[in-house]
């Protein structure tokens, strides 16, 4: 008798089995499938048919399977009122994962599969006045059939909850932000806008929404949602590093750190002219390092004349260097910088990039340590990660270079002490 073939179980797969959220098997301290769970069981009475009214934050999603046809649309909670929060990232310091999963969730992502190019289709056009709407944005949509899947996960963007094709899509005259709207009729180049908007003190997320939905450009177009974040922050990140690279160098050795959802951040800063590097450090049972047994840590790193090819840490490498770059200007200095995360496994799930850029800028906002050398810096560093110092020290490109390499100033100073 010929038997069925048995479905491969993987390891993953067979601790939840045995676990079944009770035992915590994987070394979480809450089960992120019952926290996904539990998000939807909250919110599923809020959407029990195929017809949804509500103010969405304003909120967009641009797919990218398919590109260039890809699946554009509002995101929209059934909820009316001020629900600015639910997708302003700027907004979510105090905010734990288990919150921000809730508030997500109740984001029901509207489907509409078009050209990136095909800037006439009516829904693509209402897509577009949400995009450039600063305040909630009253909407009724009528799906296909009713929304359906659970909570959405994305390295770079916020996740959202259940998603449908559209089928009728009406909304209010939205108000928009007179800023973004005069760049959609004026005939300025992506990049231009981008900065512009970014000086004019408009949220970067905001920005990175209108981007994603082609109110941009000459020849405007849609731009998937997770693209749209990385070039965002890397076209103001590339801005802000090429005056930085004017300033004076730094006169000693800064160092600032926050902590939030169980993330670790330390960034340093030193007499340097400019250069740049994120490490990320992912322990055991985290979202990215589930079943090892060791601390996975890589980074990415750039010196004075950038980088040729994209960063394997992804859209979190280009975001810490905007908010670092950023910082510079402040200052008014020119210096190198290195970013250290430490991730624990109270981070059960990613939620964005912006969770990066945001808490790079939160340690920043802090008091700085300031410091005469690398010694006396690092001995700071070792007492606020949990992890050595030493192994830090051997990940990192820009920490061994400025300890194996002489560097010119020292020269001098040497010249002088033998005249």
């Amino acid at each position: 008798m010929k038997t069925k073939p048995r479905r491969l179980i993987s390891m993953k797969e067979s601790i939840c089995i045995r676990c079944r959220g009770t035992k915590l098997l994987c070394g979480k301290p809450r089960c992120p499938i019952l926290v996904k769970y539990y998000a939807a069981r909250k919110n599923e009475g809020l959407v029990n048919k195929n017809v949804v009214f509500g103010s969405s934050p304003p909120s967009l999603f641009i797919g990218r399977y398919g590109y260039p046809k890809v699946s554009i649309g509002p995101m929209i909670p059934p909820l009316q009122g001020d629900t600015s929060y639910m997708d302003t990232p700027e907004l979510w310091h105090d905010k734990s994962i288990d919150d921000i999963v809730d508030f997500r969730m109740k984001l029901i992502r509207g489907k509409h599969r078009i050209h990136v190019t095909n800037l006439n289709d009516k829904i693509a056009q209402y897509t577009q006045e949400i995009a450039m709407a600063y305040k909630p944005v009253e909407i009724e949509v009528e799906f296909e059939k009713k929304p359906v899947g659970g909570i959405a996960l994305y390295d770079e963007a916020q996740p959202h909850g259940p998603a449908a094709r559209i089928k009728k899509l009406w909304l209010e005259n939205p108000k928009v932000d007179r800023k973004v709207e005069k760049l959609y009729y004026d005939e300025v180049k992506a990049r231009d806008a981008i900065l512009l908007l970014y000086e004019q003190n408009v949220f970067v997320s905001q920005i990175q929404k209108a981007f994603s939905a082609g109110i941009f450009g000459i020849e405007k177009k849609f731009v998937p949602t997770r693209w749209s974040i990385t070039a965002v922050d890397s076209t103001i990140g590339e801005a802000l590093v090429k005056e930085v690279k004017s300033y004076p160098l730094l006169d000693s050795w800064l160092v600032y750190y926050t902590k939030s959802l169980d993330n670790l951040w330390v960034v340093i800063m030193y007499p340097s002219s400019w250069e740049y590097e994120l490490i990320e450090a992912w322990y055991p049972n985290t979202t990215w390092n589930p079943l090892g047994k060791k601390i996975v840590m890589f980074g990415d790193h750039e010196f004075y004349k950038g980088r040729k090819t994209y960063a394997s840490i992804g859209g979190c490498y280009y975001a810490a260097r905007m908010a670092a770059a950023e910082h510079l200007r402040r200052m008014r200095r020119q210096a190198g910088v290195v970013v250290l995360r430490e991730i624990h496994p109270g981070y059960i799930m990613p939620v964005g990039v912006w969770n990066v850029r945001e808490n790079v800028r939160r340690a920043l906002k802090g008091e700085a340590r300031k410091f005469d050398s690398l010694k006396e810096a690092m001995l700071f560093v070792s007492s606020i990660l949990f992890i050595p110092v030493e192994r830090w020290i051997e990940t990192s490109a820009l920490l061994q270079n400025r300890i194996k390499q002489a560097r010119i100033d020292d020269f001098y100073e040497v010249q002088n002490r033998i005249e």
